[in-house]
């Protein structure tokens, strides 16, 4: 339509929200679906953040608060870091938004002039390019294939840099591959970006507690304390504590870029909700049992899920280090006809097929920018898994491979 803008036309929706919302209306046909597309826990959020939630609204605590979130918020966001990173910063130095979407939206849009560079690895989560796009920047994507793990390395991040570039968007564990950076791999892209004084980098720690096999988690500015002044640290409750609804994400960095989003933030949604910034509270500084429960949980699935895609003919899955999800290259597969008789041309197709002849939701690997893969969320039931892939390993054998 005419009036609608071109910035709009630039970017297009998302697409695990397009696969699930197929899935879901199939389902509503009657068809018995799996849904592994979504990047949501299914457990509930913990008991006392939830009582914390009725205590806020009991106590009135219902209206306007802080643009950037309550003062007693940031002060638990501040204790955090430095608890848990070794991180200091002042609650002038913190926001709080609307999830950790609304941070990384504002960062960007509080920042990028139209023709400022943005390297974002591949696969990358479905929003970072678009989110560029939209605030006039231009995304510069670097693949990193299955060969290197996912990870970006320092030559591609040198190679990729121009004095255009503004941010490094990082995210580790990542999402989809679960990918993440040990302390030797984060430090050497450090080294990197320290001879790069004007590029920032974006931090997405949303996945920090969700690591396995004693895999350390690390971020860049408690890697390298001289890239602290040029990082947005950024995370949230959302995958740790189950509280995806809530819509609480913040983050850390110097206080004219926290100054900037605030004032982006004051004229786009205000605050956050305020019942749930005294749950995210309580989140933080109550009990963090939930966080060692779930991570046992979530290993015990993603081996139960790895194990029994690499039984499958033309699949090949990498052990992720965290995260819920996995990234399977589907390159075997391509050329083939499956049992419902679809040329399986690459990943959307290899996806769609899937849907229709098994009733297996993923999300293609194209929409993360890295093919061929494909993403799959094990934040379901073990039950739900085993079937999952043994409808996946039916539906790769009955495929007629040239």
């Amino acid at each position: 339509m005419a009036f609608i803008s071109d910035r709009l036309a630039r970017i297009k929706p998302s697409p695990t929200i397009a696969m699930t919302t197929r899935a879901a209306e199939l389902r509503a046909e009657g068809r018995d679906i799996i849904g592994l597309s979504a990047g949501e826990p299914d457990f509930d959020t913990p008991e006392h953040v939830r009582d914390a939630a009725k205590a806020a609204i009991d106590a009135g605590h219902t209206r306007y608060t802080a643009v950037d979130g309550t003062p007693s918020l940031k002060r638990a966001i501040a204790d955090k870091f430095a608890r848990e990173n070794g991180l200091d910063y002042a609650p002038s130095q913190i926001t709080v938004g609307t999830g950790g979407k609304q941070i990384l939206f504002n960062a960007l849009m509080a920042t990028l002039d139209e023709g400022d560079e943005v390297i974002v690895p591949a696969p990358y989560w479905v929003s970072y390019p678009d989110m560029v796009l939209l605030a006039g920047g231009t995304p510069v994507v670097v693949e990193c294939g299955i060969d290197v793990g996912f990870r970006l390395t320092p030559e591609a991040l040198e190679a990729a840099i121009t004095p255009r570039t503004k941010w490094l968007i990082l995210n580790s564990p990542s999402n989809p591959s679960g990918a993440g950076y040990d302390r030797a791999q984060m430090q050497a892209l450090c080294d990197v970006l320290l001879r790069h004084p004007q590029v920032w980098v974006l931090a997405d720690d949303i996945y920090e507690h969700l690591v396995f096999d004693g895999f350390e988690f690390c971020t860049p500015a408690q890697v390298e304390p001289r890239l602290k002044d040029r990082v947005l640290t950024m995370n949230g409750v959302s995958k740790s504590y189950a509280m995806t609804g809530w819509r609480i994400g913040y983050g850390a960095a110097p206080e004219p870029l926290i100054k900037a989003m605030a004032k982006l933030q004051s004229q786009s949604t205000s605050n956050p909700c305020s019942v749930s910034q005294y749950a995210a509270e309580a989140a933080l500084t109550g009990p963090q049992d939930y966080i060692r429960d779930s991570r046992a949980v979530f290993q015990r699935r993603r081996d139960l899920v790895v194990a029994g895609l690499n039984e499958c003919p033309g699949l090949e899955c990498p052990v992720p280090q965290g995260a819920f999800y996995v990234y399977p290259s589907m390159a075997g597969l391509i050329g083939a006809t499956s049992a419902g008789g679809t040329l399986i041309r690459d990943d959307e197709t290899f996806a769609n097929a899937l849907l229709d002849e098994e009733g297996v939701a993923v999300v293609f690997g194209a929409a993360f920018g890295l093919s061929p893969h494909f993403r799959i969320s094990y934040a379901t039931g073990d039950d739900v898994l085993r079937d999952a892939v043994a409808r996946i390993r039916r539906f790769c054998e009955g495929c007629n491979r040239p």
